[in-house]
């Protein structure tokens, strides 16, 4: 079985400039969940200084605006995971020997990266799905954060290729910029073809 895990970072931890509530809670899950996992891989947020998606880079924007970019909507968030930075790293509780390969996205800073798989606009791929399908994955398991965001885009792209996903609900937090935003986000999922499975039926 394959675990994939989402943006696992500093700057989404509470406390951090865009931090997800509840996210540090999933740590020991996934720490409990990672060996009776084949193989784990993760992704990271590794975004330029100059990224289109920071407001800061947008004079007059704030954070919850939004833009076009690139032909398509970005939201406009703070300053994070910037490459390089410790709220790049991924959190300090996570057991990342675990881990086999890490995959780096939103690294154009033209545009953003939501999924696991592609940039948002599907210009550049990651390398993540080339990779599974190097060592004959078909099923995978997700989670990480946010719900709503990266999860929700990775969920949909892994779907696309025709791998059977598995979102493991408790494993998950999201942002919920919009009140209803993370449960919306499982019921596309669901509706794609993805399962929402709890940890504890692994």
């Amino acid at each position: 079985m394959t675990l994939l895990i989402v943006d696992m970072q500093n700057d989404f931890m509470p406390g951090g400039p865009l931090g997800v509530p509840g996210a540090d809670e999933i740590v020991p899950i996934l720490n409990k969940l990672m060996p009776h996992f084949s193989l784990v891989v993760a992704t990271q947020d590794w975004h330029p200084a100059d990224h289109t998606s920071f407001a800061k880079n947008h004079p007059g924007k704030k954070v919850g605006d939004r833009v076009e970019v690139q032909g398509i909507s970005q939201i406009l968030w703070p300053v994070h995971c910037v490459r390089n930075t410790k709220g790049a790293e991924l959190v300090s509780g996570l057991n990342k020997d675990k881990i086999s390969s890490i995959f780096y996205k939103g690294t154009d800073k033209l545009v953003d990266s939501y999924s696991a798989f592609f940039d948002n606009i599907h210009r550049r791929a990651t390398g993540l799905y080339d990779y599974l399908e190097s060592r004959d994955v078909e099923e995978i398991y997700i989670a990480g954060v946010a719900t709503d965001y990266c999860v929700l885009y990775s969920v949909l792209d892994a779907l696309e290729f025709g791998l059977q996903v598995h979102v493991i609900s408790d494993a998950c937090r999201g942002i919920d910029l919009y009140p209803g935003d993370v449960e919306a986000a499982f019921t596309k999922m669901v509706e794609r073809g993805a399962k929402i499975t709890p940890s504890s039926a692994l």
